[in-house]
């Protein structure tokens, strides 16, 4: 499971990066559309909540190993 959430976070990363250039890209014309500011934030919420499960893990496995 873990593996696959790190793999995961990697592609969300990628497809933000992605969606920032386009989203720049976008605004910089001469007539902008706007609802495309929108576009970066549904991969970077996923970012979010898969990086805070990678950040908590190490924490959660140590705690695992003190109590046996």
């Amino acid at each position: 499971m873990n593996k696959w959430i790190r793999q995961a976070h990697r592609w969300l990363a990628i497809a933000f990066t992605v969606t920032v250039v386009a989203t720049t890209v976008a605004l910089a014309r001469e007539d902008p559309v706007l609802w495309v500011s929108y576009l970066p934030l549904l991969p970077l919420a996923l970012l979010f909540f898969s990086g805070l499960y990678l950040f908590v893990l190490p924490y959660r496995t140590a705690r695992r190993i003190r109590r046996s």
